[in-house]
């Protein structure tokens, strides 16, 4: 991989991005409804929608690339694969 974008990074990245969608899913159950909250769930959602494909694509190539790769990097793609089944399956 780039040097830029390393394995410690791509965990970081899956691991905000699966914890984004938590928080979603603890604010849709607690029926927590502010007018800020909303916006920001407005603004970041479809990109996060689309940087948890990109990111799950990648991690799937550095995982099929790498030898040995790190424990909490193949936690990281596991979740974030879970994460992305769970998220798109509620479209349909």
């Amino acid at each position: 991989m780039n040097s830029t974008f390393n394995e410690k990074r791509l965990t970081m990245i899956n691991f905000i991005i699966v914890a984004y969608f938590i928080v979603l899913y603890f604010l849709k159950i607690f029926k927590v409804d502010f007018v800020l909250i909303g916006v920001f769930v407005e603004l970041l959602t479809i990109p996060f929608l689309i940087a948890q494909v990109i990111f799950l694509v990648l991690g799937i190539k550095l995982f099929t690339k790498e030898e040995k790769p790190n424990y909490l990097t193949i936690i990281s793609i596991a979740s974030l694969a879970i994460c992305t089944i769970i998220t798109f399956g509620s479209f349909f």
